[in-house]
């Protein structure tokens, strides 16, 4: 009689209990959103067209808001590159990860997002333009831009080939380069977190070549506020950030040199002709070409019309050649994420990727009569915002709730389900992208700008910002308040501190103002400690941009607090 062997249950049970597991940890695994982080630099809300579209048509930009969600309320924390960056990065604000400035180096023992995401599991990459350092930490792969980058024909820093020269638009090679690892270098078992971050449209706005002829032909509408004379906002008068009078000639505005030496053109700043020249002089023969078949007719143009024209006529052509170049450096941003867009739709990675567009900060497009950043302001201080995420984020929504660039580090922690450390300082915008406000509660802001004196002339401020109203506290070289009521006077050109039908708002946003900067640990003794390490540099002639007529008075200001 054959012998009856009964199944090896145990050992059967512990097999399939065994594959389970694995199958449940890898599908897990699977699971965990990527993560596409896009951003451009000075790229402003009002050059969006989800946002307003009277300057341009963005629609590839706007197909994430189409698909997700809009914010009209995104802001950051100190609207400077550099220190935005770093903030990203940290989680914490310019006075704790200590990138306060362009000047100050970056803190390399500060802990970052990526090294978190890739200890957790994540593959980690990064193109384009980080601002500072050579070496970022927590990436399988990158390739950057050293400092800030060049147009044409640009310089890269990488991780395996070391420094490398590349020809071609820097929009269409940082994409190139972004696809190319998504193609050939993903590892597709494990989620990946990709920064794709784009060097347009910083100054000095160099579009490709293949938009010249239609955004040279183009003119735009005039900001309301573009001849603003800043009364009652001494600190506003003094920047000098103004259309007519600090952008340079050659370095801003491609007016060939000769032709400045022709019409007498004083250059704004040791480097305006030189920026020209620094510029025109990475072109090759075929690009040269085709930038002085367009660019050549500007100054032509300029030749001809000089002699008559007032300052208010020079301002309306300034602001035209300034939104021409700008504007067109965002049309091939625009391009490119749909170029991206379209790889991740063709190779279904959508499904399970949260995509965000945002830019470092806003940028002023000739409200106030200015260009840059640095105010707390709203075109420099409100950045744009877009994110969609499939079966997470409602298609077609907006919010308006207060969300920082202090948040994306615990929001991409949240999302790949990761620990979040305690020492970051911002908030994950999970409860807000998916309409659980029962689990958000932020009412204010906190903003502080450090980088004075230096190039525009900006003086130190710090504010607390709700959906109403600005607190704003300029401090060392000016000593005074702002008070802007946001919902009634939306350009921001009244100072109502004084005000008495705002006592009492006033008062409640002073009480508001101590409660932020006590809980993000910021304090007049840390300001000044930042004030006493700067302003040795700035005498020494090493801060970019810093003039004997902006200096004389900080100097003044610091040895008179001392």
């Amino acid at each position: 009689m054959k012998q009856f062997n009964p199944p090896k249950w145990p050992v059967v049970l512990l097999a399939v209990f065994s594959f389970c597991l694995f199958s449940c940890e890898e599908s897990s695994k699977n699971e965990r959103p990527n993560i596409v982080f896009i951003m451009s630099d000075d790229h402003a809300y009002q050059a969006i067209s989800a946002y307003d579209n009277k300057l341009i048509e963005t629609p590839n930009i706007d197909r994430i808001a189409n698909n997700g969600m809009l914010f009209t309320n995104a802001s950051v924390t100190n609207s400077i590159c550099a220190p935005s960056r770093a903030t990203i990065l940290t989680g914490k604000h310019s006075h704790i990860n200590g990138k306060i400035d362009n000047v100050s180096p970056f803190d390399t023992t500060n802990v970052t997002f990526p090294q978190l995401l890739q200890e957790a599991g994540y593959q980690t990459a990064m193109f384009g333009k980080l601002h500072f350092g050579n070496n970022p930490k927590g990436f399988d792969q990158f390739k950057i831009l050293p400092g800030q980058g060049s147009y044409y024909n640009p310089d890269f820093i990488t991780k395996d080939e070391g420094e490398i020269q590349v020809k071609g638009y820097v929009t269409d090679i940082i994409t190139d380069m972004t696809l190319d690892w998504l193609q050939n270098d993903r590892n597709e078992a494990d989620p990946f977190m990709l920064m794709y971050l784009h060097k347009a449209p910083h100054r000095s706005w160099y579009m490709a070549e293949r938009h010249m002829e239609e955004y040279l032909g183009k003119s735009f509408p005039e900001p309301e506020t573009l001849f603003d004379d800043h009364e009652g906002m001494p600190a506003a008068a003094d920047a000098e950030m103004n259309i007519n009078g600090s952008l340079g000639w050659g370095r801003d505005l491609k007016v060939y040199p000769e032709v400045m030496d022709e019409l007498d053109l004083p250059p704004f700043g040791t480097f305006d002709e030189r920026g020209f020249e620094m510029m025109y002089g990475r072109l090759d023969s075929s690009q040269k070409a085709n930038f002085d078949k367009f660019y050549k007719q500007r100054s032509e143009d300029l030749k001809k019309m000089y002699p008559t024209m007032t300052k208010e006529d020079l301002t309306k052509w300034k602001y035209q050649c300034y939104m021409q170049d700008y504007l067109g450096t965002i049309k091939s941003v625009d391009e490119n994420v749909g170029r991206l867009l379209d790889y991740l739709e063709e190779n279904d990675l959508m499904e399970n990727t949260i995509i965000v567009y945002t830019s470092d900060q806003g940028f002023y497009l000739g409200e106030h009569g200015w260009f840059d950043k640095r105010f707390v302001y709203d075109e420099s201080f409100r950045t744009p915002l877009l994110v969609s995420w499939p079966d997470h984020v409602a298609a077609g929504t907006t919010s308006d709730e207060l969300v920082q660039n202090l948040d994306f580090a615990q929001t991409f922690l949240d999302v790949a389900g990761a620990a979040q450390p305690e020492d970051m300082q911002g908030k994950s915008m999970v409860p807000v992208l998916t309409g659980d406000l029962d689990n958000w509660n932020r009412d204010a802001v906190y903003y502080h700008y450090y980088e004075h004196p230096s190039e525009h002339n900006v003086n130190r401020h710090y504010a607390v910002v709700t959906k109403d109203y600005k607190l704003i506290r300029y401090y060392f070289h000016r000593d005074y308040w702002e008070l802007i009521d946001r919902k009634k006077d939306p350009l921001e050109q009244n100072n109502v501190y004084d005000d008495p039908a705002f006592a009492e708002i006033r008062a409640s946003l002073h009480t508001r103002l101590d409660e932020l900067r006590e809980e993000y640990g910021d304090s007049e003794e840390i300001s000044q400690a930042y004030i006493d390490s700067f302003m040795p540099m700035a005498k020494e002639g090493k801060v970019w941009g810093t003039t004997p007529e902006m200096l004389k008075p900080a100097v003044e200001a610091w040895e008179g607090s001392k």
